[in-house]
C-alpha cells in the first residue's frame, strides 16, 4: 500500500503536467482515428470536380468553400459504402452532418488530387 501511495504522488502531478504542456501545444489524439485521417489526407490534396458535380453545385447554390469547410471537414466517412482498397485511387463517401445527414459526397482520393464524382442533397 505504501508503494501505491508513492506511485500516485508521482503519477498524478506528472499527468497534470503533461496535460498542460500538450494542451498548450495544441496536441490532440483525435487525428489518429480512420475518419479523421481520411479527412485530413483529403483536405491536403488538390480538388477537382466532375461536370455533374459542377452542375449540382450551381443548381443548389453550393460553393467550393462550403464543400471543403463543412461537408468534408465536419462530415462522417461511411466506410461501409466506401471502397478504401480500390487501386490506384480509393473511393469514399462522406455524409454531412453526422446526425440527420443533408448532404452526401462521393470522391476518389489519388496521390496528388481528390476528384469529387457525386454530390447529393438528401431530404
Amino acid at each position: 500500500m505504501k508503494k501505491f501511495k508513492f506511485y500516485l504522488i508521482g503519477f498524478i502531478p506528472g499527468l497534470i503536467l503533461v496535460f498542460f504542456i500538450l494542451n498548450k501545444k495544441g496536441a490532440s489524439c483525435s487525428g489518429y482515428l480512420p475518419n479523421s485521417r481520411v479527412i485530413a489526407e483529403t483536405l491536403s490534396k488538390e480538388f477537382k470536380y466532375s461536370e455533374e458535380v459542377k452542375n449540382v453545385m450551381i443548381t443548389n447554390k453550393i460553393d467550393e468553400k462550403f464543400i471543403k469547410d463543412s461537408i468534408i471537414t465536419h462530415g462522417k466517412v461511411d466506410f461501409d459504402r466506401s471502397n478504401a482498397q480500390q487501386k490506384p485511387c480509393p473511393a469514399y463517401i462522406i455524409t454531412y452532418p453526422e446526425k440527420n445527414p443533408k448532404y452526401e459526397i462521393g470522391f476518389e482520393k489519388c496521390e496528388e488530387t481528390m476528384t469529387v464524382n457525386s454530390l447529393k442533397k438528401l431530404k
